[in-house]
């Protein structure tokens, strides 16, 4: 786990594949806690635990807060890099969705009208690159569902890399990458931004650095 930056109101890391991004043995805010040696780890958003990026968290309720009140009115930014296992027919768009949560197969499907559970879900993608028949992909979120971006894109025939809950054929880690945050500061009011490349595996090594 590697810190980007850390201050007496939050900390903003990267997360590790694998591990889960909230509050529960083994997961982020407990190798927070232990790091930093604070008690105080409160989580503001969410990533997929099989999916690996930039996250923040808050060690203050006052920050945890303000960073989810940002994530509420759109001023918090999530910038997503992915790699889908299909060369898409557009070269960018906005995805827009219902979706319902099935607990009991822990997937995301789309819905064909609204009801009990249904939410609207929204993104905004950017075909960056095409390499041997995968579409390197730049996302946006609008809305933050669970598996949003798997679901959304796998329900219209395109599954990211690896994610074979989904659908894709390749066998690996899910080629998913919170590449980018941006939000203002909860104390100071200043706006920050982090990034952090995809990591030097496959299917990413497919693209250049400029690309990602």
């Amino acid at each position: 786990m590697d810190i980007l930056y850390a201050d007496e109101k939050l900390v903003v890391c990267l997360k590790t594949p694998g591990l889960l991004s909230t509050d529960e043995p083994g997961g982020m805010p407990s190798l927070l806690r232990r790091a930093l040696q604070t008690e105080t780890i409160y989580t503001v958003h969410r990533l997929d635990a099989a999916v690996g990026g930039v996250m923040v968290y808050a060690r203050t309720r006052h920050a945890a807060s303000d960073l989810g009140r940002e994530i509420r009115t759109g001023e918090f930014y999530k910038e997503y890099r992915a790699v889908v296992s299909a060369g898409l027919p557009e070269d960018g768009g906005i995805l827009r969705d219902l979706l319902w949560r099935d607990t009991r197969r822990r997937v995301t499907r789309v819905a064909a009208r609204p009801g009990p559970g249904v939410q609207e879900a929204e993104l905004e993608y950017k075909v960056l690159a095409l390499r041997e028949g995968l579409s390197l992909v730049k996302i946006v979120l609008h809305t933050g569902r669970t598996h949003q971006i798997r679901c959304q894109f796998a329900s219209r025939g395109w599954p990211l890399w690896g994610d074979g809950k989904y659908g894709a054929a390749e066998e690996g880690p899910i080629a998913l990458w919170s590449c980018a945050l941006g939000f203002v500061h909860p104390a100071t009011g200043e706006r920050m931004d982090f990034a952090a490349p995809p990591p030097a595996i496959e299917p990413w090594t497919l693209f250049t650095g400029e690309e990602l």
